[in-house]
């Protein structure tokens, strides 16, 4: 079972995990760059904490991912908080879209 690094305080609850979004620097073709109001949500983020989903029966499912994958998520699933200053998505397994391989 993938656990929270030990430099991370949170470990999340069974099917879920913690992202730290990846942030790309939104710049018109023109080479203005976009206030923060007007950005997208990203959708690219690290995992930094992570327990698997249990099955019905007790045992643990195959891990989806490992601390420290990047994924892209569904763009509107999870829940933003902030820890220690910084800001992080906890998301569910079923907001997973993608592991970069």
């Amino acid at each position: 079972m993938a656990k929270a690094k030990a430099s991370f305080a949170y470990r999340p609850a069974p099917g879920r995990l913690i992202v730290k979004s990846l942030e790309t620097t939104e710049k018109t073709e023109s080479g203005l760059y976009l206030p923060e109001s007007a950005k997208e949500r990203p959708q690219l983020g690290k995992v930094v904490a992570y327990t698997v989903s249990r099955r019905d029966d007790g045992k643990s499912n195959e891990p989806l991912c490992e601390i420290g994958d990047t994924i892209f998520h569904s763009k509107y699933g999870g829940t933003e908080v902030k820890i220690d200053g910084d800001e992080y998505l906890i998301l569910r397994e079923d907001d997973i879209l993608a592991v970069q391989a």
